[in-house]
């Protein structure tokens, strides 16, 4: 069936969204226009607004309303440790995690020669100069564990190395609570290469 042009219109943009393919971009947009119009309004006016005041942090690239997120502004912060990640969820699980307490610098994304992404894209030069100030100690790179995320990794530890700032790698490997029979290779072999000493 051919749905009418502004149908059609909806459909396609929430299929911008991951993870929605177009069955489930159908279902929203039946949903939000005949049981959930309340909704769909607020949604469009909270995407409106976000859209025209949310920005990215001065320094760390994070989404913020403010010229510096509130993570760059903050006096409490371990200023001598930059962790690299590639997007803002990524902030956002570490913080929940209440583990560490440096700054980020936020890619968003990875090197990817096929899509064009390269070091200007994800603001390297712009981390070269964090680098330069000569406060970073330590630049503890959080990509993720894929092709991509790794080469970045590789790419930004040399970036780091020219500049006299030591980089680190998040560790990679089994989770808490998962037994070896179910990991798959790949992390096994992460796991093996990044042991360490218990004592």
């Amino acid at each position: 069936m051919k749905h009418s042009p502004k149908l059609t219109r909806l459909i396609d943009s929430l299929r911008a969204l991951p993870g929605v393919g177009p069955k489930t971009a159908q279902r929203m947009a039946f949903y939000l226009l005949q049981d959930g119009r309340s909704g769909a309004a607020a949604l469009a006016a909270a995407l409106t607004d976000a859209l025209e005041t949310v920005v990215r942090c001065g320094r760390c690239r994070m989404l913020t309303e403010d010229e510096h997120c509130a993570i760059c502004s903050s006096a409490e912060r371990d200023v001598t440790l930059l962790c690299v990640v590639e997007s803002p969820s990524d902030v956002v699980a570490i913080e929940q995690s209440g583990s560490f307490r440096g700054r980020y610098f936020v890619l968003m994304g990875h090197l990817s020669p096929l899509d064009r992404i390269g070091p200007d894209e994800l603001g390297v030069r712009e981390l070269m100069a964090i680098l330069a100030e000569g406060v970073v100690r330590e630049l503890i790179l959080a990509t993720n564990p894929t092709v991509e995320g790794e080469a970045t990794a590789h790419f930004l530890s040399e970036v780091a190395s020219g500049l006299g700032v030591r980089a680190s790698r998040i560790a990679h490997g089994v989770p808490m609570g998962g037994e070896l029979e179910y990991v798959d290779g790949g992390t096994l072999a992460h796991a093996l290469s990044g042991r360490r000493a218990l004592s």
